[in-house]
């Protein structure tokens, strides 16, 4: 795999671009699979190590490939985003995953009821189909941002695996327009650490989905309990798929669900974690939140974590263009991340760690100024303190 380093790839005339990762787009299906592979290498081989084939990809292997393989800031030049665009190649991909997120949630829950695993081999196959629902969520995230009918109901159809059906809504409509402020549950604030951050994201994000899915609906003259709900939509399609495994396995299949749905939720939510860190809007003079910049997110361009993950680490500029295909999205000025989402991953899952590596990245962003980040309420007057910043003094907020 060669990819080399730049801030952007110049259109030459007479000649049409070419994306150099085009044909290695095609590994988050393999991926999306890797926990069925790893349970037909246990019954091949007799060895259950397989089984944790997925996390040790995930935390181990992919953040020595993104060290090894390095970053890769090319861009499309904006005259190639309408081509790349229109290529059905790139659609067809993320829609062939779909099925295979099925597949292997069935194949894993098959296995955990059936094989007699003992509870390491379970744990392994719950956490390989947590983590798959984890990229599930990203297909949900990508296809739920297009504008056709079709493509929505596709994002209904494969966020109900991970049980996560007001994503879209929620995203889509709260979101983005909330992001890096105080007022938005999915970003986290300097001093906040991930296990704080969950607790006030998962149910904030389900309490802001359905009051703006409420609204929608009144707006149309229905109620918020109808079949156009289109998060019960979903969530009855979640209803369908773990209804019909428990009553064909029974309760051995209980703590498959919740590792399998909960990891997979923790997939999300560290994702939301790390992309606005401490990220800021500033308040206007007439009261209102700026734009939203290349500033309030991090990137990461690693490459190969960047290909697993539908280039969901160019953060910035899908904010910035929320339609935009994944593989026309662009590395900007946006702030960088360390290293791609696997190894932050495990950075934030340790408090002390992730503050020691990106506390000061944030105060880079903001050239020292503590009083204009986004700061947990909680610790405001202690890290206001530490900065040598006074607790009268007051941005974004």
């Amino acid at each position: 795999m060669s990819f080399s380093s730049g801030i952007d790839v110049p259109a030459v005339p007479g000649t049409a671009y070419r994306d150099a990762k085009r044909y290695w787009w095609w590994l988050p299906l393999v991926v999306a699979i890797t926990p069925v592979l790893g349970i037909v290498l246990t019954v091949n081989t007799g060895l259950p190590a397989w089984l944790w084939i997925t996390p040790v990809l995930w935390y181990i292997v992919l953040p020595v490939a993104d060290a090894l393989v390095g970053r890769d800031s090319r861009n499309p030049p904006e005259v190639a985003v309408p081509s790349l665009e229109s290529d059905s190649y790139y659609k067809l991909l993320v829609f062939a995953s779909i099925p295979l997120f099925y597949v292997t949630w069935i194949v894993g829950a098959w296995a955990v009821a059936t094989q007699h695993y003992g509870w390491v081999g379970y744990l392994g196959v719950s956490l390989a189909v947590a983590l798959t629902n984890g990229l599930a969520l990203v297909v949900g995230h990508e296809i739920g941002h297009k504008t056709r009918r079709f493509e929505k109901r596709l994002a209904q159809i494969v966020l109900a695996v991970p049980a996560y059906g007001h994503f879209s809504a929620e995203h889509n409509r709260g979101h983005h327009k909330d992001v890096a402020t105080p007022n938005d549950p999915a970003s986290s604030r300097f001093g906040e650490s991930l296990y704080a951050f969950m607790l006030r994201e998962i149910p904030g994000a389900l309490e802001r989905a359905w009051r703006d899915e409420k609204l929608r609906l009144s707006r149309q003259g229905k109620r918020v309990w109808s079949p156009s709900n289109e998060l019960l939509q979903s969530f009855l399609i979640t209803a369908l798929l773990y209804g019909t495994a428990l009553s064909v396995w029974g309760t051995v299949l209980i703590p498959f669900l919740l590792i399998s749905t909960f990891w997979g939720w923790q997939f999300l939510s560290t994702s939301n974690y790390i992309e606005h860190y401490g990220l800021l809007r500033q308040r206007q003079p007439d009261g209102r939140f700026e734009r939203c910049r290349a500033e309030h997110s991090w990137n990461a361009d690693h490459v190969v974590s960047n290909l697993m993950l539908y280039h969901l680490q160019r953060h910035s500029d899908h904010h910035a263009r929320p339609t935009r295909c994944y593989q026309a999205l662009r590395s900007d000025k946006a702030p960088e991340l360390p290293s791609g989402y696997p190894l932050c991953f495990t950075l934030a899952y340790f408090p002390p760690l992730w503050r020691a590596v990106m506390d000061r990245r944030v105060l880079e962003v903001y050239g020292g100024d503590i009083t204009r980040v986004n700061i947990q309420p909680g610790k405001r007057a202690e890290i206001l303190a530490r900065y040598g910043a006074s607790t009268t003094t007051v941005h974004g907020a």
